[in-house]
């Protein structure tokens, strides 16, 4: 029976529908998020309020930490169709609002429900296809999404440039907003058919929103701690931030996520450490191919493009490690591969030795976030019971927006504090930071896996059901 399992499809059983839709949705969130860098120039020409800027990215950041929390509370007590819909309608208005927007107030309140919606609808999406899929399949699952948020990184920047060239900004928020219901039509049917979770009947945890809304408050701190001119005003708004996204962590996050323990909260920790590592040094490999190597934008852009491709050679290749062990020992195996890339990359810029080193630890770095980051969504589901799916999966997604942003934000604070006159930004001390991080996250990830299955490791299979 496992073995039919393992082996079938995602797109048997009734389930092509909503697993085209699921992934169509991803993806256009994922359009949506780089996109608006494309655009925002021509946006802010075109509207004025250069001085939004900042917010018009930072805001969506901050209102997603909010939809991924209620997102959380709803897929627990009505199930993932409500969040969904609520997410859909949200996301759509945003995009409408912002299409057509007028002003750039009319534009920020756009992005600000944009942020909403796809916090909520992120987490419908993983809640409700999880509980769509059988548990064997999720490995497969969790690929599809992972190739559904890199594909647009391949794609999307070229994309989005078209669109704003030939119709102007606007079509890159309207485009999208006319897909979208197209793929919501897939997804929701599945959605609909499922039965609200055991232990649906319990109340909202409306204090949960109350630290949400701090949370979202230390995301937009951090977020516009990089933008302010000098390190001595940097310096607060990063400590507020840093501060804010502690308290909210501490009471949104399972607990004992803040120290590794044993089982889901490390998973959740070690989500965050994993997109700490990741984002914060990939925003600055291109600039060290520009001011040390002197290529040109579009070839700095061939080292992102690389590591995409093999971070989804990274997800195939989890997606076919069915036996404990063999995971166990593959999500340590990622984040040491992401610590080795980085450390390669770091040594080849810092001893000038050829760009091609660099683009190759980065490369590598790419193919360990592919093994490890699909493997932390399967543990989270694996490790909750079908009433807590949804907050702990809003979880995982808070622990990777706030991680994140504390990254960036110290990244910005580093570059701002090594500054020289006259001279390019120095961005290997981040390099370094990025493969402590990612060394930590190899240092914890046997707690993934209680002690209490350690027995049977070796032998066992991800379940068919879950386990109660």
């Amino acid at each position: 029976m496992q073995h039919s399992v393992k082996n079938e499809s995602l797109f048997s059983q009734g389930r092509t529908a909503a697993c085209i839709g699921g992934i169509a949705l991803i993806s256009l969130l994922a359009f949506e998020s780089i996109a608006v860098a494309a655009a925002m120039p021509a946006v802010a020409t075109a509207l004025g309020g250069l001085d939004f800027y900042a917010i018009a990215f930072g805001g969506t950041l901050a209102t997603s930490v909010v939809g991924m929390t209620l997102g959380g509370e709803i897929c627990d007590r009505y199930g993932a169709a409500r969040s969904a819909w609520l997410g859909l309608a949200a996301f759509i208005a945003g995009l409408l609002a912002a299409g057509a927007a007028s002003d750039i107030y009319m534009l920020v309140l756009g992005r600000l429900m944009q942020g909403l919606g796809s916090g909520l609808l992120g987490v419908a999406i993983y809640v409700g296809m999880s509980r769509a899929v059988p548990p064997a399949l999720h490995p497969k699952l969790f690929a599809m999404f992972a190739g559904a948020w890199v594909v647009p990184a391949l794609i999307g920047p070229g994309i989005a440039a078209g669109l704003v060239h030939i119709f102007g900004w606007r079509a890159v928020f309207l485009a999208v907003a006319a897909l979208t219901p197209i793929a919501g039509a897939l997804l929701l049917p599945a959605l609909s058919r499922q039965e609200a979770p055991a232990g649906a009947a319990k109340p909202m945890r409306w204090p949960r929103l109350g630290w949400s809304l701090l949370a979202a408050c230390g995301a937009l701190a951090l977020h516009g701690s990089s933008h302010l001119p000098q390190t001595q005003y940097m310096l607060p708004a990063l400590a507020v931030g840093f501060a804010f996204a502690f308290f909210a962590a501490r009471r949104l996050l399972p607990a004992g996520s803040l120290r590794a323990a044993e089982g889901l909260p490390s998973v959740v920790a070690m989500r965050g450490l994993i997109a700490a590592a990741f984002f914060a040094s990939e925003a600055f490999i291109p600039l060290i191919l520009t001011t040390r190597y002197h290529w040109s934008l579009g070839s700095a852009g061939l080292a992102l493009t690389a590591s995409a491709l093999m971070w989804s050679l990274g997800s195939a290749t989890q997606a076919r490690l069915h036996r404990e062990a063999a995971r166990r020992r593959g999500l340590t195996l990622g984040f040491a591969a992401m610590a080795a890339g980085l450390s390669a990359a770091l040594a080849a810029a810092a001893l000038s030795l050829h760009a091609g080193w660099v683009v190759a630890g980065w490369a590598v770095t790419g193919l360990g976030i592919g093994l490890s980051f699909p493997m932390l969504s399967v543990l989270t589901m694996q490790l909750s019971r079908p009433d807590e799916q949804g907050s702990n999966a809003s979880a995982l997604q808070l622990s990777d927006a706030l991680s994140s942003s504390i990254a960036l934000a110290l990244a910005g604070m580093l570059i701002h504090a090594l500054a020289r006159p006259a001279a390019p930004p120095d961005a290997l001390p981040i390099l370094a930071m990025s493969a402590l991080l990612a060394l930590v996250g190899a240092w914890v990830s046997p707690r993934a896996f209680p002690r209490g299955a350690a027995g049977q490791a070796d032998g066992a299979d991800l379940p068919v059901q879950h386990q109660h």
